[in-house]
């Protein structure tokens, strides 16, 4: 535990010097990696982590294709194969050609006016890519920040949606558990309220309707007990329900497990019946991710309001995007306050809706599902292996995600090491080694990601 503060023993603050004391001159002398390892550690507070840190960050200084150059050698190895996509979001890797040239092309014309009042072709034309490349009856677009910002649109739009219909009382939201939505206030509620990362705040959330989770298995038949519950938790819930909310196919950072397409249909059939809007959260799964250019279409149905991100820029910018259907938009528009009252300063940043227009052509314009199921055979045989190893308990793949899941929490600073040492980066959490590479990832680095996933769940 942090030691207590005590300000008798801090002393006074330093007076920070006036920017006129720090020198006038653009020229910024580089920092050597012990200088930018104490700053970093002084300054700068990392996902999910203690202030100061704990762990020493590697630094990186740059990146190409699909690997990152450290500033320094660590474990022998100064370029590291990048299992994880940045979290999930590079999936054409780095410093694209064509996605360089989207930002260059778009910097010499505007970064950035407000989206007030104000429109332009950037985000016109993603927009109208989304809406194509989307499920019908998927129409209109809310360019959002960042996909837990997104997943606030969607909740929003669903209350207020019911509000304009004159039926406030459904307010609440439905879920199962194992999900993930996100780190802001309205995602964190509907993300597991007991194993979730979250759960420190469960007195304050909003109190939501809870499933359990999804039987584990994408090829595994349907179980008709859980199917039975489910659909009596929506209808027992239904006049306080807005919307069931749920990661498809995929449950995320909540767990990574897999579930059958078909529990998706179920949702979509008991949402009509009763009454109740559906909202696929599709920021990882979106984009090819699972094998399907969105995880809806592994069971044919479309939801009333989706959120996609994470690829959307290729992992270049922050950017996000919240649809809905028609009925949604002019549910919305008919009510007492006939706007949907949200705007990020940075909604629709023309430098952003460039690139992810960029990123979802480039996506569109090649064999991505064929690159994803090499990938995915890649993966299947390459952990195979994995089986085997001491306190494993099972190796799952689906579309370009593979997982192993051991039976105990990994520790994350051996497992780091090992990988590490393998030329690869990973992100292990909680119980799980996992890998998310991006599409251009070739088969002899797939093969090098599996041998460190390997060695990581066997050191960790």
């Amino acid at each position: 535990m942090p030691e207590p503060y005590d300000p008798e023993l801090s002393g006074p603050a330093e007076p920070k010097p006036y920017a006129s004391e720090l020198g006038g001159s653009s020229e910024q002398k580089p920092y050597a990696p012990d200088e930018l390892r104490a700053l970093d550690r002084a300054h700068v507070w990392h996902p999910y982590g203690p202030m100061p840190g704990r762990q020493e960050p590697l630094i990186v200084e740059s990146a190409s294709g699909v690997r990152l150059r450290l500033a320094e050698p660590v474990e022998g190895q100064r370029e590291l194969v990048d299992g994880m996509s940045s979290w999930w979001s590079a999936v054409h890797g780095y410093n694209h050609p064509v996605l360089n040239e989207a930002a260059r092309g778009q910097l010499d014309r505007m970064s950035h006016v407000m989206f007030g009042g104000l429109t332009h072709e950037p985000a016109v034309r993603l927009a109208t890519r989304l809406v194509e490349i989307t499920p019908e009856p998927l129409q209109h677009v809310f360019l959002a920040d960042s996909g837990s910002v997104s997943v606030e649109v969607a909740v929003k739009m669903c209350l207020q949606y019911w509000r304009s219909a004159g039926r406030p009382e459904k307010r609440r939201l439905l879920t199962w558990r194992g999900g993930y939505h996100g780190d802001t206030w309205q995602p964190m509620s509907v993300c597991d309220p007991d194993g979730g990362m979250h759960e420190l705040w469960s007195g304050a959330l909003p109190r939501q309707v809870f499933a359990d989770a999804p039987p584990d298995g994408f090829d595994a038949e349907p179980d008709p007990a859980y199917v039975a519950r489910l659909r009596e938790l929506i209808a027992a819930h239904a006049d306080e329900v807005a919307a069931v909310i749920v990661e498809p196919v995929v449950q995320g950072a909540g767990g990574m497990r897999f579930h059958s397409p078909a529990y998706l249909r179920v949702l979509r059939e008991a949402c009509d019946e009763l009454d109740v809007l559906l909202v696929f959260d599709e920021i990882a799964t979106g984009f090819g991710r699972t094998g399907k250019l969105f995880a809806a279409g592994h069971a044919g149905v479309s939801p009333d309001v989706m959120c996609v991100g994470k690829a959307l820029t290729g992992g270049y910018l922050t950017m996000a995007a919240t649809l809905c259907t028609s009925r949604v938009a002019e549910g919305i528009s008919r009510g007492e306050v006939p706007v949907l009252a949200h705007g990020p300063t940075f909604m629709g940043n023309p430098l952003a809706a460039s690139i992810a227009s960029a990123s979802v052509d480039l996506l569109i314009g090649q064999d991505w599902e064929g690159e994803v199921a090499r990938i995915g055979a890649g993966l299947r045989s390459g952990l195979a292996a994995a089986s085997d190893l001491p306190g494993v308990v099972d190796v799952r793949v689906l579309g370009a995600i593979g997982v192993v899941q051991l039976d105990h929490e990994v520790d994350m600073a051996a497992a780091t090491r090992a990988a590490v040492r393998e030329g690869v980066w990973l992100r292990p959490f909680r119980d799980l080694v996992y890998t998310m590479p991006p599409y251009v990832t070739g088969d002899d680095d797939v093969q090098r990601i599996c041998r460190a996933v390997c060695a990581a769940a066997r050191e960790g």
